[in-house]
């Protein structure tokens, strides 16, 4: 099982304008990019929990109940009375998010390390990622736990929010923390960019493989992903061309199908599966978590794909 550390939130899409009125119409999803990689991998056929702080109010027992309808455990959830946060989501004619964020002091940023249960021995792997590595207390509480996880495999995905901390030393020297214990790191070349803007991405790649990293995964919208693992092995695969109807979730997409496949390639154990990764499953593996992207670009919001969409490529 994958425990899953991050925010719980809900993504309120600007529906339509009536231009008569003045009025928006909204519509709010349960979001947060750790909550939808933790839906992402139940529905790949993988077992996950999610830790963050959850409101007791209407919205957090909404975001309660969609996780169980999904299949992923609530038992390392830390219930308080603070609000939920709001990512309120406007898509451009490219289909590409700009997010504006209320919840600075909500339920799933107010976490301190003193509220993080104990971790059973049913977790395998343990991820981390989004603005919850970067915004105290939380921040401390993840790399409090990251440090303690002896024998677990970890992996991090920054999806750098700068609206929500925009002091990008902030999310360099947490990144850093991270490097030291993590066994997969993936980037979006946009957050690449934003942290490393003189940096080409092998040499990121390298800079992190040289840190203790096993295995890196630059992804580049419907461009190359990249990934590199600690053997020297590199693939590269260029996605397929697709309608976008807009990429909200693909790179949640992406993040799950990797966890699931690399928990399927270890029998459950995605650390020993990523230690000896050939360069075929390497190849395998990227390409799956590319078709799972895919089809959710396909789709409006973070709608993350089941493992039937992706029967072709379950070997």
């Amino acid at each position: 099982m994958y425990l899953i550390c991050g925010e719980a939130l809900f993504d309120v899409f600007i529906d339509r304008e009536n231009e008569n009125s003045g009025s928006l119409t909204l519509e709010a999803r349960p979001g947060g990019s750790p909550f939808n990689v933790a839906i992402g991998i139940a529905r790949l056929g993988g077992r996950s929990a999610l830790l963050t702080g959850m409101s007791r109010g209407v919205l957090g027992e909404h975001l309660v109940r969609t996780l169980k309808r999904e299949s992923v455990s609530t038992e390392y959830l830390v219930r308080s009375g603070e609000r939920t946060t709001l990512s309120l989501v406007g898509v451009d004619d490219l289909g590409q998010p700009d997010y504006v964020f209320y919840g600075l002091g909500s339920a799933d940023c107010s976490v301190t390390p003193d509220l993080i249960p104990a971790v059973g021995p049913e977790i395998k792997g343990v991820h981390f990622g989004s603005y919850s590595i970067a915004v105290k207390p939380i921040a401390d509480a993840f790399a409090t736990l990251a440090a303690n996880l002896e024998m677990r495999f970890i992996s991090v995905d920054p999806n750098v929010r700068t609206m929500v901390e925009p002091d990008l030393d902030v999310w360099r020297s947490r990144l850093n923390e991270y490097a030291s214990c993590a066994d997969l790191i993936k980037f979006s070349m946009e957050d690449l960019q934003t942290l490393y803007p003189d940096k080409e991405r092998a040499l990121v790649a390298k800079m992190l493989l040289d840190a203790g990293v096993k295995l890196v995964v630059i992804t580049d919208g419907g461009r190359t992903v990249s990934a590199w693992t600690h053997t020297d092995y590199v693939v590269q695969v260029t996605p397929p061309a697709t309608r976008v109807v807009d990429t909200v979730g693909a790179g949640d997409s992406f993040q799950a199908a990797l966890l699931a496949k690399l928990s399927e390639l270890g029998s459950g154990n995605p650390r020993e599966a990523v230690e000896k990764l050939s360069r075929k499953q390497l190849k395998g593996l990227v390409n799956f978590a590319v078709e799972a992207a895919h089809i959710t670009c396909r789709r409006r919001g973070a709608d993350l794909p089941f493992r039937t969409e992706l029967f072709g490529l379950s070997g």
